[in-house]
């Protein structure tokens, strides 16, 4: 099966990066969210981070508006009718989620490729919402989506070969990223090293060792890591870290994986790095350091 229209379930951070993504890719995209005023900022976002490759003489305006008319936004599911894959991308919430897959699994046809986005649930549960778990995969891919060749493809217990087989070509022959299978499992591979990397540094913070900026340059440039632990967090979003550090310390019960204190103070004070324009470091309107 061609996979040439997609659907994308979600318009925030990772929902615009992946429609971006596949319409670059000259994909056509149905991007879907259920709140027109954040359909609205996810059609600006999009458009702020295509400006900024026009800037860099990477992009042509005329580029610009090819890419944009390959993306229709939409409040709607009905979209997803004569979709080959569909991509889900809300919220690390497992109801939630389920809640969804029930709703696409009824309007899909039964060909359709049904994805999930997440960094640490299981394939598995999802799957169980729908009449369909042999048709259910995970697509993981990594922030700024753009910019990363890596994507975790998730089997769960009943994912098909077929289904797998299918998923690998599109990410390798279709969107031209590096493909890498992954057996169920919290946090997966790229979550649960990087979580437990940002975890620690959070406690070398807490315990006066460094300060987060020199933590940040000391793996940045004695490591070649593109961001330090703390901006690192700060771009997945403070309240995303905590979110996947909490299912794998339920999941496995080990104490490496509870959250620092930090970590939670600054969830609950509403520091959650870029989207709020501060956490450990502070970000202008374009996501920008200052």
């Amino acid at each position: 099966m061609s996979i040439r229209k997609i659907g994308v379930i979600g318009a925030g951070t990772m929902g615009q990066g992946i429609a971006e993504m596949l319409a670059s890719n000259g994909l056509e995209v149905y991007l879907i969210e259920i709140s027109k005023e954040r359909l609205l900022y996810g059609k600006d976002m999009i458009e702020l981070s295509l400006d900024k490759q026009i800037e860099k003489w990477a992009l042509t305006q005329t580029e610009k508006k090819l890419i944009l008319s390959r993306i229709e936004f939409a409040e709607s599911y009905d979209g997803l009718t004569d979709c080959e894959l569909v991509i889900e991308t809300i919220t690390e919430d497992l109801e939630a989620k389920k809640e969804v897959f029930a709703h696409i699994d009824r309007i899909c046809g039964p060909d359709t490729i049904l994805a999930s986005n997440t960094s640490t649930l299981s394939l598995t549960e999802l799957a169980s919402a729908t009449a369909r778990p042999e048709r259910v995969i995970g697509l993981h891919f990594i922030y700024p989506v753009f910019k990363i060749d890596l994507v975790e493809i998730v089997r769960g217990l009943r994912t098909s070969e077929d289904t797998f087989v299918q998923t690998k070509h599109f990410v390798e022959e279709t969107i031209n990223k590096k493909g890498v299978m992954v057996f169920e499992s919290p946090g997966f591979v790229t979550s649960r090293l990087i979580c437990l990397f940002i975890n620690e540094a959070l406690h070398v913070l807490e315990e006066g060792v460094a300060s987060a900026e020199d933590i940040d340059s000391a793996m940045r440039i004695g490591y070649s890591f593109q961001h330090g632990p703390f901006e690192m967090a700060d771009r997945f979003g403070l309240d995303s870290v905590q979110a996947a550090l909490d299912i794998m310390f339920r999941e496995y019960g080990e104490l490496k994986y509870r959250p620092s204190i930090v970590l939670k103070k600054m969830v609950r004070a509403g520091q959650l790095g870029v989207k709020s324009g501060a956490g450990f470091f502070k970000y202008d309107k374009d996501g920008d350091r200052i």
